[in-house]
């Protein structure tokens, strides 16, 4: 460690500790009791977390795991592990970086354990998700200041609650996907994780989002709702892509039930397929790290999808994950705060 009085706090959703059903069953119980995640009162929550959801469930994402595994283990851990130390050599003596999951290992109790103990001045949180969402940055936050909350000495703490806008995490994305050559495809879909229709509703400070399309300024929708930063997202891309409408759809995956945002991406890659489209590319730029949701769920699923209706190709752009280009972008999202 250094006496630097700052440290940085990542937080990443979790995983695992291995792909076994008892492992998987123990990370969905945590995932899943969230009231943020799932957002139904609390015995109606525990009765169909618990009774139902988990114990159906967990058989079916442990054999998802054991697809993922590695010789190395989690992806979404080791990748994190790695970016968590890149960032260090990146900021030196500024700052220490510390490394979470919000559900499972490492702990945010355990880091922050780490940071009381040294007794930082300054706390930078910092939630790997590029747009706000209350199920994933908020809760993160929440967690970190609920087991702050009792200290006797706290640091002064800033919040980056969501980057989807910031010009280094769009050049990073923009230089991954260049990397993939998309001129080389018919179309290219932007697919990001979807939300239940009424967590949107909760964050739509000015309309429901049944009356308006969340494409239009940020204003208007307001700086935290999700499907308003989700089109930012893309739109930012495609200008830096130089896409032009035809070129390119904005879709949401990993639904658990129709009330979920639309248009769906499985539902998007069928229908391209029918309307001639043979090859496409996928970004999803709701994931900073490939994870069961990019590398299984469009990787393998949505491939498989694709071309069982009449398509001929389909590529994932490989997710951020430690790259040079968006170690570099995250110094430049911390250091303002550094």
């Amino acid at each position: 460690m250094t006496n630097i009085k700052t440290a940085v706090l990542l937080v990443n959703v979790g995983t695992p500790d291995a792909p076994t059903v008892k492992a998987v069953r123990q990370y969905l119980s945590e995932f899943l009791n969230d009231k943020r995640v799932i957002d139904l009162p609390f015995m109606i929550r525990k009765l169909l977390v618990n009774l139902i959801i988990v114990p159906f469930r967990a058989p079916k994402s442990a054999r998802l795991y054991q697809r993922l595994w590695t010789t190395e283990g989690s992806p979404l851990l080791y990748i994190s592990e790695r970016v968590q130390a890149a960032l260090q050599q990146k900021l030196d003596s500024r700052a220490d970086v510390f490394l979470s999951m919000r559900y499972g290992n490492p702990s945010i109790d355990k880091a922050l354990a780490s940071i009381q103990q040294t007794g930082y001045e300054r706390l930078i949180v910092l939630p790997l998700f590029p747009q706000y969402a209350s199920s994933t940055s908020e809760t993160a936050i929440q967690a970190v200041l609920a087991r702050m909350q009792n200290w006797k000495q706290k640091p002064e703490v800033q919040l980056i609650k969501q980057f989807y806008d910031r010009p280094a995490f769009l050049d990073a994305l923009t230089v991954q996907i260049h990397a993939a050559q998309p001129e080389k495809y018919d179309h290219v879909v932007f697919s990001f994780h979807g939300l239940p229709n009424r967590h949107l509703d909760k964050n739509h400070p000015a309309h429901s989002f049944l009356t308006c399309t969340c494409k239009d300024s940020m204003p208007e929708h307001g700086e935290f709702c999700y499907k308003a930063t989700c089109f930012q997202t893309a739109r930012q891309l495609v200008t830096r892509l130089g896409l032009t409408p035809r070129q390119y759809s904005v879709s949401f995956q990993s639904r658990l039930s129709k009330d979920w945002m639309t248009p769906f991406t499985d539902q998007t890659l069928v229908k391209l397929s029918k309307q001639g489209v043979k090859k496409i590319l996928v970004v999803a730029p709701s994931f900073v790290m490939d994870c069961l949701e990019t590398t299984i769920e469009i990787g393998e699923e949505y491939r498989e999808l694709f071309i069982a209706n009449g398509g001929e190709e389909l590529r994932l752009v490989e997710g951020l994950n430690d790259s040079s280009q968006w170690i570099s972008a995250l110094e430049k999202i911390v250091e303002e705060y550094v």
